[in-house]
């Protein structure tokens, strides 16, 4: 509604708009819908897919060299180089997450100056990075068709007898079945054995390479209930909108990423009819990275929720590049929140938006010869325990401090001495921030503490020359506290807390 809605604008603004879909099926569903709505207006509307014959190609490429087509709807062969455009101003990316970044970025060189609108459920990890750093805008709606009931899921090992019920469940409601097995190779001999599991069951075959006709003939015969269960590779992930079939089993379900597995999920359930999903698991151990992959399915399975889905596949994935052509990965060796807080910043400073000297971004930094940390044999999870390293260091005052060592001391038990260190290393930066100061660094001899922009508050001054005169010396960033004047029986760390409590 949103695309059409834009392409209609920008179209009787005299701009041409290009529409891209990653199937041709998708494609001819777009250029119905858009055909069906804008009938009454002076809109003209073109089609190109692989469907089209050669003669129907070449009308539309010379209509669209000539501006005659204001709005063209099509596959990857509107990004081939014969494509051009009298004046494109509005390019449409539809399953944004379907195309590769050389594509897009293909895309992107057709005019320099483009409005772009990319749409997608679930955005792949470098889009949503960008979208969060700020260099794409981003709008998300999360609010259902009116009716729509979530799909319920089920994930687990190959079951012969729980398919067979599964199929015979639906059809019995008088539904259909979308069952994904993902290999061209076997998929025949997939559709022989459930006819034989499934005796007297409509079974047909969807997959890519087969004919255009053939392809249009099956989904017709499946649209019109022709066909009980229809067997298909990932051809039927974007584009299909059919309300009578609601139940999905899709095998070797570790094998598809995250997004692909929800767009999958989401062609069932587009009715009032509750929907069920099965996610059959082929190997006996999965890894790491399949497991959360399933496991987020299961999670999110209510209405809306691509978006957090979305996020999950970032923090699984990584990132990616954004000045390269890799969608994801690579974020995990600089941490996520820097990675963001990087890339944040260097936007701002390019937008000229950016705050003058942000101290809190500068520091305060603490150079202590100490342990302090949280143990792996603590937290045994690398991602739970650098999670809540994060949350450590964003910590901002006394009380969010306070509600990490609670919950912490509640889920993981008594705190080592490693973690209690840390604690107070976080209590110390509460404190620095306060006194505007950039550094603590122990040396052999001394600590040494400086202060942003080397200015130290006059009464600072006064109370350090009062009161602790003989254990510091003055510098040009700040102080020197003698070693030799600190008590040997009490810590650094724990001497330094109170030290800098007295002077706030």
């Amino acid at each position: 509604e949103v695309a059409l809605r834009a392409a209609f604008k920008a179209a009787l603004d005299s701009k041409q708009v290009g529409l891209i879909a990653p199937t041709t099926v998708l494609a001819e569903q777009h250029y119905n819908v858009f055909v069906e709505r804008l009938k009454s207006f002076p809109v003209t509307i073109g089609l190109m897919t692989r469907f089209q014959t050669k003669k129907e190609q070449k009308d539309t490429l010379e209509a669209l060299r000539k501006g005659l087509i204001d709005i063209v709807i099509g596959t990857h062969r509107l990004i081939q180089k014969d494509v051009e455009f009298k004046e494109l101003g509005l390019l449409i990316i539809d399953e944004e997450h379907r195309f590769g970044v050389k594509q897009k970025e293909h895309i992107k060189m057709m005019k320099q100056n483009v409005d772009v609108l990319s749409l997608t459920a679930t955005p792949i990890p470098r889009t949503l990075s960008m979208s969060l750093s700020g260099i794409k805008d981003l709008s998300v709606i999360e609010s259902p068709p009116e009716g729509r009931l979530p799909v319920d899921t089920y994930i687990g090992g190959h079951d012969d007898n729980l398919i067979k019920k599964s199929i015979l469940a639906e059809l019995n409601r008088h539904g259909q079945v979308f069952y994904v097995h993902n290999y061209i190779h076997s998929i025949f001999s997939r559709k022989n054995y459930l006819e034989k599991l499934l005796p007297g069951v409509r079974f047909a075959v969807l997959h890519g390479r087969m004919h255009s006709s053939e392809i249009e003939k099956t989904m017709h015969e499946f649209a019109h209930k022709q066909i009980d269960c229809l067997i298909a590779t990932t051809i039927i992930e974007a584009g299909i909108d059919l309300p009578n079939a609601n139940t999905m089993i899709i095998e070797q379900a570790e094998e598809f990423g995250l997004s692909q597995l929800y767009q999958l999920r989401g062609r069932i359930g587009r009715s009032r009819t509750k929907a069920y999903c099965y996610l059959f698991f082929s190997q006996d151990e999965l890894t790491e990275d399949a497991k959360k992959r399933l496991q987020a399915l299961y999670e999110f399975m209510n209405l809306g929720s691509g978006f957090k889905l979305a996020l999950r596949d970032m923090e699984i994935r990584g990132a990616g590049e954004i000045l390269g052509d890799k969608q994801s990965g690579f974020v995990q060796d600089v941490g996520l929140d820097m990675y963001c807080k990087f890339i944040s910043d260097e936007m701002e400073q390019l937008k000229g938006t950016a705050s003058p000297k942000r101290k809190e971004d500068k520091g305060p930094a603490i150079d202590l010869n100490i342990a302090a940390f949280v143990p792996g044999d603590y937290i045994t999870q690398d991602d739970i325990r650098i999670a809540n390293y994060r949350r450590f260091m964003a910590v901002e005052n006394d009380e969010d401090l306070r509600k990490i060592i609670t919950e912490l001391d509640d889920r993981f038990g008594k705190f080592p001495h490693e973690l209690k260190q840390l604690v107070h290393i976080i209590e110390l930066r509460i404190i620095l921030k306060k006194l505007e100061i950039s550094l603590v660094k122990e040396q052999s001899k001394f600590v040494d503490v400086h202060f942003f922009n080397n200015v130290i508050a006059p009464k600072t001054v006064d109370h350090l020359y009062k009161n602790l005169g003989e254990m510091i010396e003055f510098s040009a960033f700040g102080f020197k506290i003698k070693k030799k004047c600190i008590p040997e029986e009490q810590p650094v760390l724990i001497f330094l807390k109170q030290f800098f409590r007295e002077l706030l």
